[in-house]
Parts: structure tokens; C-alpha cells; sequence
């Protein structure tokens, strides 16, 4: 059994402008970091096929889509929102990232992997149903919840979203269904500003103020989450990466380190072993300070890789 990494080169042709945070060095500095270490040679690394059609429908409406089908320009660049940006190349990687996690569910389902991560670009958690936003415009690992669910007949599945921001657009989505339990921690108040307050009680927000500890960050996530994911007892456990929570990165104020994001995928692996025949299906959100995203992402890596042992 492995851990299937998921990853393929035209993740790299998406560029939303110099200088912009979400970049492809982010992931040239994730395959650059791995080249050094003896996990990339534990990890069954996976070229992705584009998501179909008809699978972004489980999530997106086709006036969405189309809309999103002819801004894409031909050269040049065209915001989506002041912060996310299309080009020629945008949304094949887009199908590329949403497909990378269609296929991870797949696999892990199936028995060819025991876990997966999927290494892709542009990420997912802040696109809703019917709106790009925050470098985001398929939501991953929604899409991947409801072909699990619509698709492969799970009745329970978890969505563990460790982000700095809020993942708002997995939110607007699963809220209210009762077959998915969302648990979010973010720093608050922080962009995006929504989906906080006043949801249903499949959604377990967990705001964290700025400046919190890995170690005042831990008792809160344990006593926030652990109790509900034991009671929910899913078959897949999802998750949202994103390494912005990092002490070091630069656009948000958590001092979290290497070694929490391991004791959080200890946490995840833990339920997952429990419940859900040790499957889970991870994929890169956020992550801006490049050191600090490799060896966040090392860390989550042989945490998976570890639930072998």
C-alpha cells in the first residue's frame, strides 16, 4: 500500500502575475525540497487526468462553468475578483487540480492507495458554488466529497480544513448536508470575512485568534474537533493543506511550525485509522512562504506515509 502524490507539470503554466503570492514556485519549491529527502522515493507519484464535465456539475452550476469558460482570454489576464486571475493556460490546470482529486477518491477508495496527496495549483477552498475567488475557482475538495458520496455510495464523510483563511466556498457548499462534517480552523477575523457565523450544525467553525501558539492552536483544534469526528465516525477523511499558518508566512499571523502540521496529520491519520479504514485524500490550499510550505507539506507527507508502518 502507498501514498499516491499527485502532481503534474502544467499545474506550473497557471500564472496569475509577478509577484503575485500564489505562484508556481510554490510548487517548485515543494518538488524541489522532496528531491532531497528518501520520501520522494516512498511516494507512488500520479500524473492527473482533467476532471469531466459532468463531475464539476456535482458541484458547480453550467452557468458557472460557461461563464467561467469565456472569460478565460486567449493572451493577457483577466481578474475574476482583485485578488484571482485568468490566463490562457488557468483553467486546464484548474481541471487538472479538480480531476487530481476525483482520481485521489478513486484510488483511496478502491484499495490502490491507502492515502493520497494532491500537490496541485490553482487551489480550491474559496470558490463557491457560483463564484471564483481568493486564487480559487473549482472548489477541489468539494468536488471530491460529492463523487465520493454521489459516486461511490459513502454515507460519511469528513472535511478537515486546516487553511489560515476560511474555507468559505466548502462551506457555502456542504453546509446543511448532513453526510458531510466540516471542521475549519482559521484566524479571525481575517479574510474572507463570511461564513462564520450562525451555520448548520454540520460545520464546525474553530476561528483562532492572530499571534496563537502551535501549542494554544492545538488544545483548541483537539477539543473543537476530535469529540465531533469520533461521533461522526466517517468512512474518508478530506482535507483542505494549507501551510499559511506557518509563523513565517506573509499573509497571516499564526505562529504554527513543521511540527504542528505533523501532529495534525497524526490527528487526522488517528480518526482516519479508526473509521475510515485509514483513507485519506489530502490536497494543497494555501502556503506563501516558500521554505515554510516545503517543510509543511514534508511534514503532512510523513504523517501519511507513516500510517503505513
Amino acid at each position: 500500500m502507498t501514498t499516491a502524490f499527485f502532481y503534474h507539470d502544467d499545474f506550473l503554466k497557471h500564472d496569475m502575475g509577478p509577484e503575485h503570492p500564489e505562484s508556481p514556485e510554490r510548487l517548485n519549491a515543494i518538488i524541489s525540497y522532496l528531491a532531497d529527502t528518501e520520501l520522494e522515493q516512498q511516494l507512488d507519484w500520479v500524473r492527473p487526468e482533467e476532471i469531466t464535465r459532468d463531475q464539476l456539475l456535482q458541484v458547480h452550476p453550467e452557468t458557472y462553468l460557461s461563464q467561467l469558460d469565456m472569460m478565460q482570454p486567449t493572451r493577457g489576464r483577466v481578474f475574476t475578483d482583485p485578488d484571482t486571475a485568468m490566463m490562457p493556460h488557468t483553467l486546464r490546470a484548474a481541471r487538472l487540480a479538480a480531476g487530481a482529486n476525483v482520481q485521489a477518491v478513486d484510488m483511496v477508495l478502491s484499495g490502490q492507495a491507502t492515502n493520497a496527496f494532491v500537490a496541485a495549483r490553482p487551489p480550491g477552498h474559496h470558490a463557491e458554488r457560483g463564484k471564483s475567488m481568493g486564487f480559487c475557482f473549482y472548489n477541489n475538495i468539494a468536488l471530491a466529497a460529492r463523487h465520493a458520496l454521489n459516486f461511490h455510495g459513502l454515507e460519511r464523510v469528513a472535511i478537515i480544513d486546516f487553511d489560515v483563511h476560511q474555507g468559505n466556498g466548502t462551506v457555502d457548499i456542504v453546509q446543511g448536508d448532513e453526510r458531510v462534517l466540516m471542521c475549519s480552523s482559521f484566524q479571525h477575523p481575517f479574510y474572507p470575512h463570511s461564513h462564520v457565523y450562525r451555520l448548520p450544525e454540520n460545520i464546525i467553525n474553530t476561528p483562532i485568534a492572530a499571534g496563537t501558539s502551535g501549542t494554544d492552536y492545538r488544545r483548541t483544534v483537539e477539543e473543537a474537533w476530535l469529540h465531533r469526528l469520533e461521533e461522526f465516525e466517517p468512512q474518508l477523511v478530506l482535507v483542505s493543506a494549507g501551510f499559511d499558518a506557518h509563523k513565517s508566512d506573509p499573509l497571516a499571523e499564526l505562529q504554527l511550525e513543521a511540527a504542528d502540521y505533523r501532529w495534525l496529520t497524526d490527528m487526522i491519520t488517528s480518526i482516519a485509522r479508526d473509521y475510515s479504514d485509514n483513507r485519506v485524500v489530502s490536497t494543497l490550499e494555501g502556503g506563501y512562504h516558500l521554505k515554510a510550505l516545503a517543510e509543511g507539506v514534508t511534514a503532512h507527507l510523513e504523517g501519511l506515509v507513516a500510517i503505513e508502518d
